[in-house]
């Protein structure tokens, strides 16, 4: 595995200079006190990160991770991006919130940290980085204290069975073991970015993503679905409503997931 994380890790590396930059993430206006979350993940855990600890997986640059701080949460950020990591903490030092970071592959976490947390958070473009969401599904466990809550909101199964460009059903909805192999061209959040390098991902279906936090000794407490992305990330999207972009407008697809679990005693 280490040759698909090296090249995402060096992928991540190179898109951070652009994306702090985009329109997307409008880093001046979140410098100003803007609240870069979505009302999906505020919706379930806004009343709830007050004076807890939340550790916050795949955080990339740490956007959202100081944001919760604003509200409150004691955050510690995750994410194997050193370059990510460097602006995460500029910014951090700058805006003195206080979010403390660690440069981690999310499976080996609990080589590099220690400690409990009230809440483990994670969103959008995570899971499909990952091979093994066994393992990933114990470093969330080894973290949650017991009555943690665990939540994930996330691109769903389904959206990503589409090719964006051609509009085409080109990958699996069940997960083959094996990475999907491309040559990414420019970034999400910048289309134009003279970025052009290796990529490694793998398909997880809904049941690959909620049975081993099952089996870790999670308990669900909601599970939904959406039929929007709060992001105009994927190619041919069209915002229906300030805020809400669909593919493929004229079905009704699944776009987003969120689970919240409970970790029982």
């Amino acid at each position: 595995m280490k040759e698909y994380f090296d090249a995402n890790r060096t992928l991540w590396d190179a898109k951070v200079e652009y994306h702090k930059n985009s329109k997307m993430y409008d880093l001046e206006a979140f410098k100003a006190g803007k609240n870069m979350l979505n009302s999906i993940e505020l919706e379930a855990l806004g009343k709830e990160v007050k004076g807890k600890r939340l550790l916050h997986l795949q955080c990339h640059f740490g956007q959202d991770s100081m944001c919760w701080a604003r509200m409150g949460a004691q955050v510690t950020g995750v994410d194997m991006s050193p370059k990510s990591l460097e602006l995460a903490r500029n910014l951090n030092a700058e805006l003195d919130l206080g979010v403390n970071f660690v440069e981690s592959n999310v499976l080996e976490l609990k080589d590099h940290l220690e400690g409990e947390y009230d809440i483990v958070f994670t969103s959008y473009g995570t899971y499909g980085w990952l091979p093994d969401l066994n393992q990933w599904a114990s470093v969330i466990s080894h973290f949650l204290k017991p009555g943690g809550i665990f939540y994930i909101a996330d691109f769903h199964p389904v959206l990503y069975m589409y090719d964006f460009p051609s509009q085409q059903l080109l990958y699996n909805y069940f997960n083959s073991g094996n990475p999907y192999e491309e040559v990414s061209e420019g970034t999400y959040a910048d289309r134009d970015a003279p970025i052009q390098k290796k990529e490694y991902f793998w398909c997880h279906g809904l049941s690959e993503v909620m049975s081993p936090l099952l089996r870790h000794n999670l308990r669900l407490l909601e599970f939904k679905e959406f039929p929007y992305s709060p992001y105009d990330c994927f190619e041919n999207m069209t915002e229906m409503e300030p805020g809400k972009y669909v593919f493929k407008a004229e079905i009704s697809l699944p776009h987003v997931f969120s689970l919240k679990m409970r970790k029982d005693g």
